[in-house]
């Protein structure tokens, strides 16, 4: 039995229920998906280098955004007098691609499989890794794109290793990965700082390949719309967001967490103005780790970034319908 019904509906408070994304509904057969947004986890992560645990992010950041759930009818924010995410923004959640253990070519390839089902039905796919690695099946699955569009990451490290000991599709690769196929036009990557796990003559590669590289004090001091501003006029943008570019004092739940990163209206300020000048083709959100954060704050964090960038995203379509 469901539970005494109200006259009004059940109340469906944050910690009742099914923990999908939001409390948006679940959508199991990917071949039928009719929403404007689709939820996807990767949760996969044996292309890690330090320490593993997001193949349990995506579980962690939907439990997170139950928080997020109670305005059905949208979410209004006096500071910009704008109702985000209103009821005819259509959300579901599709659950997860399947991981094999070990098998990181069929993983990936799953991963694939959802984020085409994704495109094929029109929806903008937002997928929860995992670990970077992720981002190489969700950017191969735009192959059929007729539009090249250009990247933004935010993110302490660069991934732009091209080989390593023979790894190619660890998450020390995905933007190298990224960078050679024909339909991604540029990158734009921020917050990159510190001791990276690519070396020199990476970055050499990367701006040659078209890169733009911006700390996390550059970014900082450029300011939002300075950093929109390296992105082309007129350019679809792919967004993909590594929770490791926030500070650890705010987002310990990561594997490879850097100090010197940016706090939280560093980045949201980021994707409102990024968001507000380019139609965004996709998105992913990777690298929580819950099982370092015992606050839980890093996956609330998480959650609350994913929905807020989804919020802008359509609300700016709204303005230009």
């Amino acid at each position: 039995m469901a539970g005494h019904e109200y006259e009004g509906g059940r109340l469906d408070l944050p910690f009742v229920g099914i923990s999908t994304f939001g409390k948006r509904p679940y959508h199991a057969d990917w071949q039928t998906i009719d929403a404007d947004v689709a939820i996807l986890g990767a949760p996969f992560d044996a292309g890690t280098q330090w320490r593993a645990g997001a193949r349990f992010g995506p579980r962690g950041v939907r439990e997170a955004s139950t928080l997020f759930s109670f305005g059905h009818a949208g979410a209004y924010d006096h500071e910009d007098d704008a109702t985000y995410l209103p009821a005819d923004v259509r959300i579901v959640d599709i659950g997860d691609a399947d991981i094999v253990h070990t098998d990181t070519r069929q993983s990936h390839a799953n991963i694939e499989t959802g984020v085409r089902a994704i495109l094929a039905a029109g929806a903008l796919p937002a997928v929860i890794g995992g670990d970077h690695s992720i981002n190489i099946p969700c950017i191969r699955a735009f192959d059929s794109t007729p539009t090249p569009f250009h990247i933004l990451q935010i993110d302490a490290h660069l991934d732009f290793v091209d080989e390593r000991h023979g790894v190619r599709h660890g998450h020390g690769n995905p933007m190298r990965r990224a960078a050679e196929q024909p339909y991604v036009s540029g990158l734009t990557q921020v917050g990159i700082r510190n001791v990276s796990s690519t070396a020199r003559e990476g970055y050499a590669d990367a701006r040659a390949m078209g890169s733009q590289i911006i700390s996390v004090r550059q970014a900082r001091n450029m300011g939002p719309g300075g950093v929109a501003d390296t992105i082309p006029k007129g350019a679809d943008v792919y967004i993909t967001i590594d929770i490791d570019a926030f500070c650890p004092s705010i987002a310990p739940g990561t594997g490879t967490p850097s100090h010197g990163g940016f706090l939280y209206y560093d980045v949201l300020e980021m994707l409102q103005q990024v968001t507000a000048r380019h139609r965004i083709v996709g998105i992913d959100l990777v690298e929580v780790a819950p099982d370092y954060d015992p606050t839980g704050s890093t996956s609330i964090l998480a959650a609350q970034v994913l929905l807020n960038t989804l919020g802008f995203i359509f609300h700016a379509r709204a303005q230009t319908a």
